[in-house]
Formats: structure tokens, sequence, C-alpha cells
């Protein structure tokens, strides 16, 4: 199983050679996302939209957060749950440091022992055990 992560995610929103190859790749994969990397991009879009105080600039971004909608409604999402949290307590505990939400979507991946579909190669890098590849370049 692969799972999705938020650049990975937000590609399949946009029409671009680049998400078209990835569309086409991952068309006969069995591929997911977490619920983690659903949170990410919905409050980055909620938070663009209200950084514009004219009405008129967010449209934009409630199209982009629409479009990122109607992609996570298509997708399978993994939860996260007790195994998740206990396994993000343990590798605090171990001194990995990396973002939260990065950390979150690394210990669901490996709960399901699937491969990540990811850009961030540094950050996840870090985890043990966590395989990763990147589909985008």
């Amino acid at each position: 199983m692969f799972v999705l992560d938020t650049n990975h995610l937000r590609e399949l929103c946009y029409d671009s050679a680049v998400s078209r190859r990835l569309r086409s790749r991952i068309e006969n994969e069995p591929v997911v996302t977490t619920i983690v990397t659903v949170e990410e991009g919905f409050r980055g879009w909620l938070a663009k939209i209200a950084s514009y105080r004219d009405p008129g600039q967010q449209v934009w971004a409630y199209g982009e957060l629409e479009k990122l909608l109607m992609v996570t409604t298509g997708l399978v999402r993994l939860s996260w749950d007790d195994e998740a949290a206990a396994r993000l307590r343990a590798f605090r505990q171990q001194g990995i440091r990396i973002g939260t939400m990065d950390l979150k979507i690394a210990c669901i991946v490996l709960e399901y022992d699937a491969v990540l579909l990811t850009r961030n190669r540094s950050d996840f890098e870090k985890v043990p055990g966590l395989q990763f590849e990147n589909w985008l370049d």
C-alpha cells in the first residue's frame, strides 16, 4: 500500500505534467492518504482564506480548498488512533525531532507497514523503519 503525503496529495489537485504522471502511476496501485495529511492540507487553505481581508481575494483560495476536498473525498483515509499516538510518544522519547504533523503521518504509515509517497526525504529519513518514495521528481 502507498500513502500520499501532503505534497503528493496536493499535486493531484492540479492539471500539470507532473500531476498527470502521478495519476497515471497510482491508477493501478493501492493508494490512500492519512487523516493527518487531510488536516494539514485543509488547515493550509483555511489559513490562506483567513489571511485575505478582501472577500474577492478569497475566491481563488476557496477554489483550491474545494479541489482538495474533491480529491480527498475519493481516497481512503487512514485514521489517527491509539497505536499511532503511542508510537509518536515513543519516537519523541527516542529524540526523533521532525515536525509533529510529519511524525504523525509517519506513525500511521508504519502502523500499516506501507510506503509513504513524499518529496520530504530530509525529515522522513529520520524516522526508523519508515519506507518512502518520491513519485513526483
